[in-house]
């Protein structure tokens, strides 16, 4: 809390700084950008300072003056509401033999403060509630209310280079989602504390962050970083030509106690990766791809770290004819241990994206020791209807180590067992955008346990349903 009071003490300190800002050109795109982004951030609506853009209802919040002789001194108001069913039976196979059904409710309002060019503070709070979960919320299921971000941000630009310092609370996402992610699909999303620097240099763009994860407590603005888990990197992007883009990465991970099948000990692990990827077509039929490779090295406890993991993903789309398809096929391999060995070979995927692997994000097994074979369609139907389906076929990339969930935790031991096939599970999602606003979606999945889950015992499959509203503004 200290450090929130600090931090708002420079708001207002800010607040009251009367000098003079220079004011935003007007020379606006055509075509400005309404999209709503995963991090609200992102967003940038000071297009709206000319009155004749305003078309949607919120755009009046959206840019609100704060001084009368500077465009550049201004506030944009938005915010989220979520509303989610979820059925699971026989979670972890069986281990929770029954069906458990509960309601996920999701509030996250902000508030986007700039004072020139060259200051800004962004603000977002979060409110998750649970209700009917049998045994109760767990930490990604309920949060009475906090901040999701709260960050000052000092920045300088120029035509092609720029520079922004941000301290505070910070939410990541970068590449696929699946290493560093927002944790969109829980109740409550992941968030760190720290400070970030965010460069453009010519073609690149170029982050560097030094943080800690935030641990959510249930209670009201009691959260606070992990004392024991130090967090940092550097993350550059460029473009390519024919629309592909490259990513070049190194992230370093500190955890006092971490967990893996062999036992628990401190665990620093440096991560050195690159990925090239091609968007989804749009326009002319093409194809897409999302290639993804990554090294790991350091020590646990007295020994080392060597682990690796290699993902792919092949698309094809036809946007010119009837429900524009796109037919798509991801490929995923990623280490496991061999404990009689010194050296750790479990893959750590860090802060990933669950629903990277299908409907069954907060349920199936997560990206460690792990093979896997995913085909997918998806179709455009009328009226803003998509629809997709999947197909995840998965095993053990080390017989000696066990199957973990999303967040990185051990949920099936080895045991002993030499069956590699953990499993398949089909899954669809079927989801209805009814405006800028407004979205409806269902999904369904089922887990069919394999060979190592039923020797492990218990090995019964898995149900999963989901029904999900939102809106955003």
């Amino acid at each position: 809390m200290r450090f929130f009071l600090t931090l708002s003490a420079l708001v207002l300190l800010i607040t009251g700084l009367s000098a003079g800002a220079q004011a935003i050109s007007s020379a606006f795109p055509d075509a400005p950008d309404r999209s709503i982004k995963l991090l609200r951030e992102d967003e940038d609506w000071s297009f709206l300072c000319d009155r004749s853009l305003r078309q949607d209802f919120w755009d009046p919040i959206k840019y609100i003056p704060l001084r009368k002789s500077a465009d550049d001194w201004y506030m944009t108001m938005g915010g989220e509401a979520r509303i989610v069913w979820e059925q699971i039976g026989n979670d972890n196979w069986g281990q929770s033999p029954y069906w458990n059904g509960y309601l996920n409710q999701r509030y996250m309002p902000y508030f986007d403060l700039h004072y020139g060019r060259h200051v800004r503070t962004f603000i977002e709070l979060k409110s998750g509630l649970n209700s009917f979960r049998r045994g109760g919320p767990r930490p990604i299921d309920e949060k009475k209310l906090d901040f999701q971000s709260a960050f000052l941000e000092l920045s300088s630009s120029s035509d092609s280079k720029s520079i922004q310092l941000r301290i505070g609370r910070h939410e990541l996402e970068y590449g696929s989602g699946r290493l560093i992610d927002v944790r969109e699909g829980p109740n409550v999303r992941l968030s760190f504390d720290g400070f970030m620097v965010k460069s453009r240099i010519d073609s690149w763009q170029v982050d560097g962050f030094a943080l800690r994860p935030d641990e959510d407590n249930a209670g009201f603005f009691d959260n606070a970083p992990e004392s024991t888990v130090s967090f940092w990197g550097v993350y550059a992007t460029r473009s390519l030509p024919r629309k592909a883009s490259l990513d070049l990465y190194y992230l370093g991970l500190d955890r006092k106690a971490a967990t893996f099948q062999r036992g628990t000990a401190q665990e620093v692990r440096q991560s050195l990766g690159a990925r090239i990827s091609r968007p989804i077509a749009t326009e002319h039929s093409g194809w897409d791809f999302d290639d993804e490779g990554l090294w790991q090295f350091g020590t646990f406890g007295s020994g080392n770290i060597r682990a690796w993991t290699i993902a792919t993903e092949t698309g094809y789309r036809f946007p010119t004819v009837p429900l524009k398809p796109r037919f798509s096929v991801k490929a995923d391999i990623s280490s496991g241990d061999h404990p009689s060995s010194n050296t750790l070979g479990t893959f750590n995927p860090l802060f990933p994206k669950g629903n990277y692997f299908g409907v069954l994000a907060t349920t199936g097994p997560g990206p460690i020791n792990f093979i896997d074979v995913h085909p997918h369609v998806e179709l455009a139907l009328p009226h803003d209807v998509s629809l997709s389906a999947d197909w995840i076929v998965q095993w053990r990339q080390s017989l000696e180590d066990g199957v973990y969930a999303v967040p990185g935790f051990l949920i099936r031991a080895a045991d002993g067992s030499q069956a590699r096939f953990v499993g398949h599970r089909p899954g669809t999602e079927i989801r209805w955008q009814a405006n800028r606003h407004l979205w409806f979606q269902a999904d369904y999945g089922i887990f069919y346990a394999g060979s190592f889950l039923k020797e492990t015992q218990p090995g019964r499959n898995l149900n999963y349903w989901a029904l999900w509203t939102g809106y955003k503004f």
